[in-house]
Order: structure tokens, then C-alpha cells, then sequence
């Protein structure tokens, strides 16, 4: 039969949250609870137990507040819709105040001045690239001063002769004028990462606790589960922001809140185990150890033919995380480089990449590279199948 085009891919490129690949890869609670209600109808908008109309943010609104200390919050259909969405509530026609520092463009060219142009709201920038003082937040506040925004950075880091105002000073700023402060987080972390010896993201929890009146972040990107944006804050800011007419046009369907609730579930248990359960927390924190026994796997599955004219060899690598989520720092992975005898590694790409089970590892000084800190156990031997696949199709 015809493949269908948006099929499974095995990744192989060492990059854990792929955009081109999907990003993350859900748990197998969130799986499971996404075909429940895809198969079956259910409660979106209808509380059951009273057979009254009901909010569909209800089925996720419970956990947002228990680990993010929120007021009130809203799920949307990507980050970038939750900052839209903000923008156009809570400064339409009005200024919104941000550092020069923090106009970002991530992947698809999105940028944070084309998304407040689109909300309604007007830029006004303050600072430089590298520095921007309190001072510069100061004077840029007039009547027409609607918002302060702050915007990770989330893609790239600035170093060298630089500044930066604190949170909490632009919160007692913000404070002091009656002039709320939102904080888009981008990647959505839950959990403080340096327990794991991972370098510190901001944390939506701290962020609202340090007074903050919005946070807005990824669902599809650390946190771990399918593609959304989250609004969470106090009642007040995000009650304006959910009568919004735009929160209709970029609301979830059944399947985003099923999978969410059920990633956000898996943070109630203790943080020691969300690895096990949670893929990409489980990627980001296995021992190198542990990658390299994946790779030596592999190479005991591969055909004699594969190892005569690929001549595979397992070398240590680094890892990325991806989607603009620690853009510093390398993850210790190890790979098996192939070096085909017959053909150059580019082809050796594109033809495992077509292959049946869609292969995708990376290119590097003239080898193909499968990063195996991406590749989970039950791949290695369709790996293995594939390459010998391809030896057959290129020979």
C-alpha cells in the first residue's frame, strides 16, 4: 500500500527536540490518552457529572495551577499564538516595552517584533544588543505604556561586555507604574533541570513567583508533550486574555488537551523518576554510558555485509537538546560512523532516509553519523535492517 507522507522517522541525529522531526516524542500515557478520545467521544465541553456546559480548559486548567502556582490559565495552539494572544488582550493600540537584547527570531523566521506588530500593540524598544539597565525601562514608561515584556533567550546567548535587569526589578517596576510584566519562557520548563546536572532554564513556577503576572511557554519542547502554548498568571490578566475573540481562533482540539493533561500528570510524581517515564527528559539526562552500550547494540546487530562496505566504527560526539533549549551546551553521545565504500554519505543519507523506516542521522566530515542518544532500544534492529537494506538498493 501507498506510504502515508507524515509517517514515523528514526532519529538518529543527536538533536532531541528535531522541529523537522516533530519534536518531542510523547510518553506512552499521553499516547494512550490521545487515541482514548480519538477513537471514542468524550467530556470536552461537558461536565459529566453535572451534564452542564463545560470549559474544555477545565480538563487541564487543575494540574497548570498545582505545579505552576497559578491563578488561571489557557492552553492555546503553539507559544508563539500564546504571545500573540497576550499582546493583543492586555496592550492592543498601546505600548509593550522590551530590550533591544530580547528581539529574538527563532526557526521560521519568527519574530518578536512581527508578532507585537501583529497583536495590535506598538514596540517600544529600550537598551542595546548587549546592555539594557533599569534605567532604560524607566524612561520608556509613559501613559501609553501598556506592557513589559520579557523574552528568554531562549536560541542564542549573548556574552562578553553585557547587562541585563533582573526579574524581580522590573516586577517592583512594573509594580510601582501599574504596569503588568510578561515573560515568555519559550521552551516550557516544569522542574528545575539542574538536578539533573543540566545547565538552569528559567522555571515557569519561579518566574510567577517572583511576581510576574504572565507566563507563557512551549508544551511541545522540554515539558514534553504535544504542540501548544500555555498562558498561566494571575486571574485578573488571564481572565482578559480567555474572553479574547482570538482565543477561539487558536484553541486546542480534543486530542492536544488529552495528551497534555496526561504529560502534566506525570509531574506529580517524584522528580527522580520522570526520567523513565518522560522521553525527552529521559534523552537529555542518560549517561553517556549508557548511549555508548546503545551504540555498541547496534553494531552486534549489523549484517557482515554492512560492516565490510559501510565499515561502521562507534566515536564519541556531542548532542544537542534543539528548539532553541540550551543553545550551549553539548550533550556527551556517541555515534557509529559509516564510511561507505560505494557511495558518498550523502547518498548513504538520502536513501535511509527513504528507506521504509526513514532513517535520518547527520553528516559529518564525510560520514554518516548515528547519534544514538535520539535512537531508543526497540530501533536498533530496524537500524540495522535498514543499512542492510540500502546496501542492497545501492550495489
Amino acid at each position: 500500500s501507498e506510504r502515508p507522507s507524515l509517517r514515523r522517522a528514526i532519529n538518529a541525529t543527536g538533536v532531541i527536540l528535531h522541529t523537522g522531526l516533530g519534536r518531542a516524542p510523547l510518553s506512552e500515557a499521553a499516547a494512550a490518552a490521545i487515541q482514548e478520545v480519538a477513537e471514542h467521544y468524550c467530556g470536552l465541553e461537558l461536565d459529566l457529572a453535572s451534564g452542564t456546559r463545560g470549559s474544555r480548559l477545565d480538563h487541564v486548567e487543575g494540574l497548570i495551577r498545582e505545579i505552576t502556582g497559578c491563578d488561571e490559565s489557557a492552553v492555546v495552539n503553539n507559544n508563539a499564538g500564546a504571545v500573540l494572544l497576550t499582546l493583543n488582550a492586555l496592550a492592543r493600540e498601546r505600548e509593550v516595552i522590551v530590550s533591544r537584547g530580547e528581539l529574538v527570531e527563532i526557526g521560521g523566521s519568527f519574530r518578536i517584533p512581527d508578532i507585537i506588530t501583529a497583536s495590535g500593540a506598538r514596540i517600544r524598544e529600550v537598551g542595546t544588543t548587549n546592555r539594557t539597565h533599569i534605567e532604560d525601562y524607566k524612561r520608556a514608561i509613559s501613559a501609553e505604556t501598556a506592557l513589559i515584556l520579557v523574552v528568554h533567550e531562549s536560541n542564542y546567548r549573548v556574552r562578553g561586555f553585557t547587562a541585563s535587569v533582573e526579574l524581580s526589578e522590573l516586577v517592583e517596576l512594573g509594580g510601582n507604574a501599574g504596569i503588568p510584566v510578561a515573560h515568555d519562557l519559550g521552551g516550557g520548563v516544569l522542574v528545575d533541570l539542574k538536578r539533573w546536572g543540566l545547565p538552569h532554564e528559567p522555571v515557569a513556577a519561579a518566574s510567577l513567583a517572583a511576581g510576574v503576572d504572565v507566563v507563557t511557554f512551549s508544551g511541545d519542547k522540554v515539558l514534553g508533550g504535544p504542540q501548544c502554548g500555555i498562558i498561566a498568571g494571575g486571574a485578573e490578566r488571564v481572565e482578559r486574555i480567555r474572553a479574547n475573540p482570538m482565543m477561539r481562533a487558536l484553541r486546542c482540539d480534543k486530542l492536544i488537551l488529552a495528551g497534555l493533561e496526561a504529560t502534566l500528570r506525570q509531574y506529580r510524581q517524584d522528580a527522580t523518576d520522570l526520567p523513565a517515564a518522560h522521553p525527552v527528559l529521559g534523552m537529555m539526562t542518560a549517561t553517556a554510558e549508557e548511549v555508548a552500550g546503545r551504540a555498541a547494540r547496534l553494531m552486534d546487530a549489523l549484517h557482515q555485509d554492512v560492516v565490510i562496505h559501510l565499515r561502521p566504527e562507534t566515536e564519541a560526539c556531542t548532542s544537542q537538546v534543539g528548539s532553541g533549549a540550551m543553545p550551549l551546551e553539548e550533550l556527551s553521545s556517541s555515534a557509529v560512523a559509516l564510511s561507505p565504500d560505494f557511495c558518498t554519505a550523502e547518498f548513504l543519507a538520502r536513501t535511509l532516509r527513504c528507506d521504509q523506516a526513514a532513517v535520518v542521522g547527520r553528516i559529518h566530515r564525510d560520514q554518516l553519523l548515528l547519534d544514538m542518544r535520539t535512537v531508543r532500544d526497540d530501533e536498533i534492529a530496524a537500524i540495522a535492517a535498514a543499512l542492510l537494506r540500502a546496501m542492497g538498493a545501492l550495489r
